[in-house]
């Protein structure tokens, strides 16, 4: 299902890789791949990729989403070399696209051949006294090991937490669409907060992703959407995406 609203477009394709498309504009993914979501799926047509950490890294997934001239903006923490995966070095991506990489306080002016996308990098994580945190304070997100990302696309701005709590610095970006995180699982935020987080955030619009894929990031999307819809927000649910 592909949900527009305005000038811009969301599609989940599952896990946390969604694609947004500005009319007429440019293209972007967010975290592509990883659990088959993108099994078959070749569209080449991604003018931006943006990788939040080490978890979400799949250059097969970029690969099948990627133009030619694709930019891919990864987190500087990403780390293929420390990825029990085997995975493509991000120094061969480099020979086919343009790599940026990123802190979590960054900001990227992209150019396309559609169009200019910004990108803002945020810090995100899960917090060590917060609702994921074992109790000696570790989590499976500690700072510095990921980053959120604020897309600036076509007249609209979209927010990806990436694998986070829903921290409270993330309610002061100016956000259009809400990508929202709802997967839970003791390694991001759940349905609640990030229902809490919608209502402080006020976006234009809420879609949820990253739950449903495997079982241990299982969440009630209908609740969720009933959540964010009795807090007056708009909510758009994919729930064929989720089960991929």
């Amino acid at each position: 299902m592909t949900v527009r609203y305005d000038d811009i477009s969301v599609e989940w394709l599952g896990y946390a890789t969604a694609r947004l498309e500005a009319e007429d504009g440019p293209i972007a993914y967010t975290d592509p791949g990883r659990y088959g979501v993108l099994d078959d799926y070749w569209a080449r047509d991604g003018d931006l990729v943006v990788v939040t950490h080490d978890h979400h890294y799949d250059p097969e997934g970029i690969r099948s989403v990627a133009a030619e001239d694709a930019t891919l903006v990864i987190y500087e923490a990403v780390d293929p070399a420390g990825i029990d995966r085997d995975v493509e070095s991000i120094e061969s991506l480099a020979a086919d696209y343009d790599v940026v990489r990123v802190d979590d306080e960054a900001r990227v002016d992209v150019e396309t051949p559609a169009g200019e996308v910004t990108v803002w990098s945020v810090a995100a994580y899960n917090e060590p006294e917060g609702p994921n945190a074992d109790a000696d304070g570790s989590v499976t997100h500690p700072p510095g090991l990921g980053c959120g990302f604020l897309l600036g696309i076509g007249d609209r701005t979209a927010f990806w937490p990436g694998d986070s709590d829903a921290l409270d610095g993330f309610a002061e970006l100016e956000v259009s669409v809400f990508l929202a995180n709802i997967g839970g699982g003791g390694i991001v935020s759940d349905r609640h907060a990030a229902a809490g987080l919608a209502e402080a955030m006020d976006p234009d619009l809420v879609v949820p992703i990253h739950y449903d894929t495997f079982e241990g990031i299982a969440a009630d999307g209908e609740a969720f959407a009933g959540d964010v819809a009795s807090r007056s927000i708009p909510v758009a649910l994919d729930a064929r995406s989720a089960n991929q």
